[in-house]
């Protein structure tokens, strides 16, 4: 399936149901056309689930439409999660096109960092519209539609559960997330309709790839990590996909950790525990 009939600049015209027959069940996916996003579309692909992906990047949407299109019925949105309008649009496809919505993944988020005495209101306006407004308003426009038995997965991040250096909006949105996956559990859980949230440790991606191999990255997630192993985006999408399946039928409106320990241990590697410790008045 290619993009939507007359799709421009985060339109999509003229859609219309694929499949009356077809009792497949839907995702709507934000950020779907990179890192964890991508990874969670093909995870619901291969469950059989019909997608709606999301994203601003037209040619990465092209190549994701044209990798599950062998194996499910998949439609893009090309539009900035940011602006007011394009969640519901995004919605009404998802209706035009299948005539339900299952589940929604709230995924696409922004990665700046700053200290609060370091952050503008241009960086602070950008990132609360991306990483917050955004997924309160796809929240909004999917409870219009959904019926018992769905589920809302947000993806937020670890910093949204402790503080971070430097963190500042980032952090307060991450854990202003947190506050909508519980409000959303309380007030539609008694309806069927299960919000939780996943909190990623760091995760190589698009977002995180530059300075991965930076020591001082490296001396506060890797060495801090007690596992044998970087997380991948396979493993979030796997938890994504758990939390909006029967098998997590019963879980709603918590905030689940995937850090391979991070958040709930004092853990230090053997390189910083034994390494030699530098005086104060020496750190530039």
């Amino acid at each position: 399936m290619n993009l939507a009939p007359g799709m421009e600049n985060g339109h999509a015209a003229n859609g219309t149901a694929s499949n009356g027959a077809n009792r497949a069940p839907v995702v709507l996916i934000t950020g779907a056309s990179a890192g964890i996003g991508e990874a969670t579309a093909q995870r619901f692909a291969r469950e059989g689930y019909r997608i709606v992906a999301v994203a601003r990047g037209r040619e990465k949407l092209d190549r994701l439409v044209a990798a599950l299109s062998p194996i499910t019925e998949i439609v893009a949105f090309a539009g900035d999660v940011a602006e007011p309008h394009v969640p519901q649009q995004a919605v009404d496809l998802a209706m035009a096109r299948f005539g339900r919505l299952d589940c929604l993944v709230n995924n696409a988020g922004s990665g700046r960092w700053a200290a609060v005495h370091e952050t503008d209101d241009s960086m602070l306006n950008e990132v609360v519209d991306i990483s917050l407004k955004a997924p309160f308003r796809f929240c909004r426009a999917a409870l219009g539609v959904m019926k018992p038995g769905s589920a809302i997965v947000t993806v937020g991040s670890t910093f949204g559960m402790v503080g971070g250096l430097s963190g500042g909006i980032y952090c307060a949105v991450k854990a202003g997330l947190i506050g909508l996956t519980q409000t959303l559990a309380a007030e539609y859980g008694a309806k069927g309709i299960r919000s939780n949230l996943v909190a990623p440790g760091v995760i190589k991606t698009d977002m995180t790839k530059d300075y991965w191999d930076a020591d001082f990255f490296s001396r506060i997630n890797q060495e801090m990590t007690p596992f044998d192993r970087e997380g991948t985006t396979t493993d979030v999408a796997n938890a994504i996909y758990f939390l909006a399946s029967d098998q997590g039928s019963y879980i709603n409106g918590q905030s689940i950790a995937l850090d391979g320990g991070w958040t709930t241990t004092k853990f230090l590697c053997k390189e910083a525990m034994l390494a030699e410790r530098v005086p104060h008045s020496k750190v530039s």
